[in-house]
Parts: structure tokens; C-alpha cells; sequence
């Protein structure tokens, strides 16, 4: 019975993993890179940015460094294979937490997408 249960755990963290619950790989071996900029324009400290493929299961995790926060007027490049991102950008207060939401980005090789958050 204890077999059957860990051998169950590991193929259930296998399909999950292969699934892109953490957001995906942004950068593929073999797949030419763009570049998401993400631009600051609001009067929010942006603390979380999250970038997954679009047929991630999940936005997955915070891409920002430890430590990296983006003030009113910073931005941040994320460089990425080509293809389909999903981003989100947020920030927290005392009661909360607001986000920008860009959905069905298409990044192409060799150029930048520009993100403005408002």
C-alpha cells in the first residue's frame, strides 16, 4: 500500500510539473528570444510580476529577484523564447492586493514587447 501511495505522489508531481503549474520555462533550448519590458507607470510600487506560456496551467511564481521591487517610473525586461506569455503585475497595500492583468502577448523573435502599467 505504501508503494502504491508514493508511486501515485510521484506521477501525480510529474503531470503537474509538466503541466507549468510554476508558469513554464521562459527562455527554451532552441527557441530564439524577445524581450517582455515592463513599464511602471503608475503611482504603486509594483512588488510581483508574474510571466507564464499561455497554456501554463497556473501564472506560477513572482519573476522579480529577491529584493527587486519596480517604483513609480522603473521598468524591467524579462527575456523570453518567442511565443505566447500571459503577465501579471501587482502590488499590495494594508487591506489587499491590485494587479494588471496582459493576456495572449505574442512575443516575436528578436524584438521587445513593451508592458505599461498604469
Amino acid at each position: 500500500m505504501k508503494k502504491l501511495f508514493l508511486a501515485l505522489v510521484a506521477g501525480a508531481t510529474l503531470f503537474l510539473a509538466g503541466c507549468g503549474i510554476d508558469g513554464g520555462q521562459l527562455v527554451r533550448d532552441g527557441v530564439p528570444t524577445g524581450q517582455i519590458l515592463l513599464i511602471n507607470a503608475s503611482s504603486s510600487t509594483l512588488t510581483a510580476v508574474t510571466v507564464s506560456t499561455c497554456d501554463a496551467m497556473s501564472h506560477g511564481f513572482n519573476r522579480l529577484p529577491s529584493g527587486v521591487q519596480l517604483r513609480p517610473g522603473d521598468s524591467y525586461p524579462f527575456t523570453v523564447s518567442a511565443g505566447c506569455y500571459d503577465v501579471q503585475a501587482g502590488y499590495g497595500w494594508s487591506t489587499g492586493y491590485a494587479w494588471a492583468d496582459f493576456n495572449d502577448i505574442y512575443v516575436p523573435a528578436g524584438r521587445q514587447y513593451t508592458l505599461r502599467v498604469n
